[in-house]
């Protein structure tokens, strides 16, 4: 794990850099919001730390940056106005978990009703 978006493979991190460009709805020094590219639902973003962590099963001690994630992906869905209706927070790990980017993030999905399931 690096402390920073250095990983120069990884999309996320490119994007995190301002490489590429996203559609951002949320930013801090830890974590980056942007609009998914093939929404699920209306609202449909991807919130990801900063720094360069393949998966969440790298961050299993790491209490405070899931903590940073977690709340920034409930501002986010505040801020989407999906507060009231309700939300879906996801995350995946690995091939079978169907995580298809390399860089840990969480999909807050919403603006319409979910149905039981992903995808």
């Amino acid at each position: 794990m690096s402390s920073d978006a250095s990983d120069t493979g990884c999309i996320f991190c490119a994007i995190a850099r301002g490489d590429i460009p996203s559609d951002g709805v949320y930013a801090d020094d830890h974590v980056i919001a942007f609009r998914d590219i093939s929404p699920q639902a209306p609202s449909h973003v991807l919130v990801a730390p900063r720094r360069h962590v393949a998966s969440i099963d790298e961050l299993r001690d790491d209490r405070e940056l899931l903590g940073r994630v977690l709340a920034a992906a409930v501002a986010v869905a505040q801020s989407e106005n999906l507060a009231e209706s309700g939300y879906r927070l996801a995350t995946n790990h690995g091939r079978d978990g169907a995580q298809s980017v390399a860089h840990w993030h969480v999909h807050v999905l919403g603006g319409r009703a979910l149905s039981g399931r992903l995808g």
